[in-house]
């Protein structure tokens, strides 16, 4: 997403179409998806967006990301872990099954 983000910002540079650090703060923050709202909500109580820049937001962003695929990665194991696998089984009870199987 940064790449791309980059992308536009360096193309409207060359438009003379600049951003400010916390107008571009501002924007990453408002196309996060809503699972990262909390995430959002929580940078904007914790941090002056004025002053905070591009790289901690991203750094912190990306930190957040890697825990929730820990997260949704170990929930997927604990998952595999409850499985049951119940396995058909038969027995003969006396020598004369023996010569019909």
């Amino acid at each position: 997403m940064f790449s791309r983000f980059a992308n536009i910002i360096n193309a409207l540079q060359v438009l003379d179409k600049t951003y400010s650090n916390s107008e571009m703060v501002r924007k990453i923050l408002r196309c996060l998806p809503k699972s990262w709202m909390r995430k959002v909500t929580e940078i904007e109580e914790a941090k002056n967006l004025n002053i905070l820049p591009l790289e901690d937001l991203l750094g912190s962003l990306m930190t957040h990301e890697l825990s929730m695929q820990k997260k949704d990665d170990d929930e997927e194991m604990e998952k595999k872990k409850k499985k049951i696998v119940a396995l058909k089984s038969s027995f003969l009870e006396d020598s004369e099954d023996d010569g019909e199987n």
